[in-house]
C-alpha cells in the first residue's frame, strides 16, 4: 500500500467535505474505494476516480445537537443527527486510542449492523485496516470517526434476533437459504420479509459458531470465501447488493484483529446474519456459470474493475482478492467471481 505520497490521506481529506449518503439514501462509497485502490497498487487512479466519483456527493448535514455519553441512546439509529455522531466520535478519537473506542462501541453498534445495507460497517473495515497495517494518522482517525458515525446514525437490527446455534458449514447453510417473495426492493423492504419467508430462520440458526478465537477467525474467513464463489454463480440476481454480502462480512473479518477476543463471537454471528439477509433478498433463484479467469492474475482482475469504475466493482474485486490469497493454488473461482462483478455492473449505476 503506497502511503509514502499521501495519495489515501489526501482522498480522504477530500472526502470529509461530502456526507456519507446522496440522493436520499445511496450511500457515499468513496472512503472505501479508494483505499482499495491504494492497496491494491492504483494510488495512481485515485484523483483521477475521486473527480469523477464526487461530483454526485453532497454536503455533509447540519448538525442538529451534541451527542454525549448521557443521551446516545436517543439517537441511536436516527439519520438526521450523522452529523451530530460524526462529531461524537471525533471527540471521542482524540481523546482515548481508537482502538479503545471501537472496542467500546463495537458492541453497542454490532446488532445493527444491517443498516444502509451494511455499508457503515465495510466502510469502518477498510479505515481499520489502514490504521492496524498503515499505522495511524489525523485523517485516518477521523475516517474512523467518520465510520462509526454513520454506523450510528444508521443502526438497523434485523426484524428477528439470529441465534446460530447448529453445525453446518458456511457453503452448506448458505447453499440451503430460501429467498424472499418479492426481491424487487430496497433493504428495508427486503428485510421485513424475512421472518415469514419459510425456513429462513431455522436455516440461518443452522450454521456452526465455534467458541474458540483462531476457530472463529477461520469460520468467518469461510464465509467470507462462501459468498465471495455463491456471487459468481448467483450475481445475477442483483449485481449491486448482492456485492454486500460478501464485502460486509469480510470488513468484519478485516476488524477482528483490532477487537477483544470476546467480541469475535458475536461478531461471527451477526456477519453471518447479514450475509444470510442479504443473499435472500438479492441472490438469483437459479444459478450461472461465472467468466473464466483461469487466465487472469489477481492483479489483472483488479485492473479490469479498475477500468469499469464502479465503486462496487472495485469494493468487491478488493474481496475477491482476499479469497484468492487464501485459496489453493489451482482455485480460480474469486477471480472468477470478480471478473463476474465487473461484467455485470454497469459502469453508469
Amino acid at each position: 500500500m503506497d502511503t509514502t505520497s499521501g495519495t489515501l490521506d489526501e482522498a480522504l481529506r477530500r472526502l470529509h467535505h461530502s456526507g456519507p449518503e446522496f440522493r436520499g439514501f445511496l450511500s457515499n462509497h468513496g472512503p472505501m474505494a479508494v483505499e482499495a485502490l491504494v492497496r491494491r497498487g492504483q494510488a495512481h487512479t485515485v484523483h483521477r476516480w475521486l473527480d469523477t466519483y464526487e461530483t454526485k456527493l453532497e454536503d455533509v448535514p447540519r448538525p442538529l445537537a451534541r451527542i454525549t455519553d448521557e443521551n446516545w441512546r436517543e439517537a441511536l439509529g436516527d439519520p438526521r443527527r450523522v452529523t451530530d455522531w460524526t462529531g461524537h466520535f471525533r471527540r471521542q478519537v482524540a481523546e482515548r486510542p481508537w482502538r479503545e473506542v471501537l472496542a467500546e462501541w463495537w458492541p453497542r453498534l454490532l446488532p445493527g449492523v444491517a443498516g444502509a445495507a451494511a455499508h457503515p460497517v465495510i466502510r469502518v473495515g477498510h479505515v481499520v485496516r489502514a490504521l492496524a497495517e498503515e499505522g495511524e494518522d489525523a485523517p485516518r482517525v477521523a475516517e474512523l470517526a467518520h465510520a462509526l458515525g454513520y454506523w450510528a446514525a444508521r443502526h438497523t437490527p434485523l426484524p428477528t434476533e439470529v441465534r446460530p446455534t447448529g453445525d453446518a458449514g458456511p457453503t452448506e447453510a448458505l447453499a440451503a437459504l430460501p429467498r424472499i417473495a418479492d426481491q424487487r426492493v430496497v433493504p428495508l423492504q427486503g428485510y421485513a420479509q424475512l421472518p415469514e419467508t419459510a425456513g429462513w430462520l431455522t436455516t440461518v440458526e443452522s450454521l456452526g459458531v465455534p467458541e474458540e478465537p483462531e476457530a472463529i477467525r477461520a469460520r468467518l474467513t469461510e464465509l467470507v470465501r462462501a459468498a465471495t464463489l455463491a456471487y459468481g454463480r448467483y450475481g445475477h440476481g442483483n449485481p449491486i447488493m448482492l456485492v454486500h454480502a460478501a464485502t460486509a462480512p469480510n470488513a468484519i473479518l478485516r476488524t477482528l484483529p483490532a477487537l477483544p477476543h470476546a467480541l469475535w463471537r458475536p461478531s461471527l454471528s451477526v456477519a453471518w446474519a447479514v450475509t444470510a439477509a442479504i443473499t435472500s433478498i438479492y441472490a438469483a433463484d437459479a444459478p450461472r456459470p461465472a467468466p473464466d479467469a483461469a487466465s487472469y492474475a489477481p492483479q489483472e482482475v483488479f485492473e479490469r474493475a479498475v477500468v469499469n469504475g464502479n465503486e462496487h466493482a472495485i469494493k468487491f474485486a478488493d474481496t475477491a482478492l482476499d479469497v484468492a490469497a487464501a485459496s489453493p493454488d489451482g482455485d480460480t473461482r474469486a477471480l472468477s467471481a470478480a471478473l463476474n462483478a465487473i461484467q455485470l455492473i454497469d459502469t453508469d449505476d
